[in-house]
């Protein structure tokens, strides 16, 4: 039986609903889906890079290993550098930590940590 499944791109909320709502996932797995929808309106829609790469920053190195917020966190980092052009060193250093997590163990990170490293390369140092 074939499912169709819909695409959605959430919006960007406001900060502090987006603190809010990570902050409870990083304490309490049970919220991992609205973060998950927080952190990818963000990084798509919010215009504060800063914001946007702080945030990312936070859920790539306190969520708990096994978490799909982990690959997430790489690959908005991903659409972060797509659409500023620009990450700190210590996201870049991020983004390939999360990658080579998931090339080592994709039960500890998800391959999305993959995905968000290829637009790294792709938008900081195109070829």
């Amino acid at each position: 039986m074939h499912v169709h499944r819909s695409f959605y791109n959430p919006p960007a909320l406001p900060h502090d609903e987006v603190v809010e709502t990570l902050e409870w996932a990083l304490g309490d797995r049970a919220y991992e889906g609205e973060a998950a929808n927080a952190l990818v309106g963000s990084a798509l829609n919010d215009n504060d890079r800063e914001f946007v790469e702080h945030w990312c920053m936070q859920v790539g190195t306190r969520a708990v290993p096994g978490s799909p917020l982990l690959g997430l966190a790489g690959l908005c980092l991903g659409h972060t550098a797509r659409r500023f052009g620009h990450l700190s060193d210590e996201a870049v250093a991020l983004v390939h930590s999360l990658a080579a997590r998931a090339e080592a163990d994709p039960v500890d990170v998800d391959s999305r940590a993959l995905n968000g490293l290829d637009d790294v390369k792709d938008y900081l140092h195109p070829w």
